[in-house]
């Protein structure tokens, strides 16, 4: 105050004093009151939180909810099929002999060629008889004086002047002789080698004049009406093959037959573990030849499955392999399947229910237990169009194995 005393005392002014003025506090209620209201305004947020307006709520809950995927499916219905166990096989003759010399000697004739028919008993070779004739002749003559050597000794005991044991001597002597007739005449009998029953020579190492020793072989018959396919059956599928059952064969030449299975074999291969089995095939003119290979496939049974195309199979998290339906929720639904029957236009499964919604379209975007938006396959064959194929020769077989190896 001196200050400014002074200072106006010297500069001749009057200085300003707003203390005793009333409105020189006014300015700071202002400013307070404003410090107050921006606290206040600042704090609103957390002290009184705003509502979301109720149309941004839905919103954010449509986007947030899942999109489902649509997929199309197929309404299936389950049908009886064939189950057929297919088999490679290989055609074998009904009796296939090598005929061996029981005697030996030089060939004199040899009446057939190979590759001939033959009947039972119709002769292939015959052997130089000079010897055996001789030996026959021998044979005999002792025998008659054997005989009349028997006949003496039984008039001489009748009469007292003889014993029972020069009778007993004779008699013996006597069989010998007829042994001896009966083995000469064998042997003779020998030197024509003779078919042992109705057939084709396939081989024939013997030709005229040519020397064989006994024990040496000399033909080869082979008889193949009818014919026996021999094939493997695996332990799993013995249960479904039985004596009696029909077949149906085809072979690799072209031709076609039915046959019976008319051997199961019960003691298993220890190396495969198969078991043999035997087909007969009528063969009555011998066309089909011996030795070649043979498809057979023969009717186990029948199996309810449904028909479905190979694309739409799929395989589940254990690598199992299945197919998705869904059920009356639109839930996708992985199930297990057994392959039943190969065709040409598609596969026959089983294990599953009787009636089902497989999907067609879109199985690889889904995963068991998920919703999806189901819609009809348009392009799905109609069920009462689905048949299963008959039994053609040479169709491929699939089963759950085990084929029908």
């Amino acid at each position: 105050m001196t200050n400014q005393t002074d200072m106006s005392a010297n500069t001749g002014r009057t200085p300003l004093d707003f203390d005793n003025d009333a409105g020189s506090s006014r300015s700071k209620y202002v400013a307070g009151g404003l410090v107050v209201a921006l606290v206040g305004w600042m704090g609103s947020g957390v002290v009184l939180p705003s509502e979301p307006e109720a149309s941004d709520t839905a919103q954010d809950a449509v986007s947030e909810a899942p999109r489902r995927v649509a997929v199309a499916v197929q309404d299936s219905v389950a049908r009886a099929v064939a189950q057929v166990f297919a088999a490679e096989g290989q055609a074998l003759a009904e009796r296939d002999t090598m005929i061996l010399a029981e005697t030996g000697g030089q060939i004199a004739e040899v009446p057939v060629e190979r590759g001939a028919e033959v009947k039972a008993g119709d002769v292939i070779a015959r052997f130089e008889t000079t010897r055996g004739d001789a030996d026959l002749t021998r044979a005999r003559e002792e025998r008659n004086r054997a005989q009349r050597e028997f006949d003496n000794a039984q008039t001489l005991l009748q009469r007292g002047t003889s014993t029972v044991d020069r009778v007993a001597q004779a008699r013996s002597t006597l069989a010998a002789a007829e042994a001896a007739v009966t083995a000469a005449e064998e042997a003779l009998g020998d030197t024509i080698v003779r078919a042992p029953f109705d057939g084709r020579i396939e081989a024939l190492g013997i030709e005229h004049g040519e020397f064989v020793n006994a024990g040496a072989e000399m033909a080869r018959i082979v008889d193949s009406t009818p014919l026996r396919i021999a094939i493997q059956i695996p332990q799993q599928q013995l249960a479904d093959i039985k004596a009696g059952q029909r077949a149906q064969v085809a072979f690799i030449t072209g031709e076609t037959a039915e046959g019976v299975v008319r051997f199961v074999g019960r003691s298993a291969d220890a190396q495969t573990r198969t078991f043999t089995a035997e087909i007969e095939v009528p063969n009555p003119d011998g066309a089909i030849p011996a030795g070649i290979s043979a498809q057979v496939r023969i009717a186990t049974g029948e199996q309810v499955a449904h028909f479905v195309s190979p694309a739409i199979l799929s395989l589940g998290t254990d690598g199992t392999l299945g197919i998705k339906t869904v059920d009356a929720e639109q839930r996708v639904e992985f199930r297990k399947i057994e392959i039943i029957r190969a065709q040409t236009d598609g596969i026959w499964i089983g294990g599953l229910p009787e009636q089902m919604r497989i999907i067609s379209v879109g199985q690889g975007f889904v995963n068991d237990g998920e919703l999806v938006d189901a819609r009809a396959d348009e392009e799905a064959t109609p069920v009462a169009e689905m048949a299963p194929e008959p039994m053609v020769l040479g169709a491929s077989e699939s089963r759950d194995e085990g084929a029908i190896q």
